[in-house]
């Protein structure tokens, strides 16, 4: 079976494939960096901090 990379959207074999979902190890390098710099956030209201109700 072949699925595309979610990085560049090659097609690419998903057995045996050591960086699957991805192509290869730059794309999945490039995924992580993207991750880590919040590039994947969801837009939003930022939660507020409450302390936990159960604490003494």
């Amino acid at each position: 079976m072949k699925v595309k990379c979610p990085q560049c959207g090659k097609l690419v074999e998903y057995e045996g494939n050591r960086f699957r979902p991805f192509c290869s190890a730059a794309c999945k390098g490039k995924d992580l960096i993207a991750w880590a710099d919040e590039d994947y956030s969801i837009a939003g209201k930022k939660a507020e901090n409450r302390e936990d109700e159960n604490r003494d």
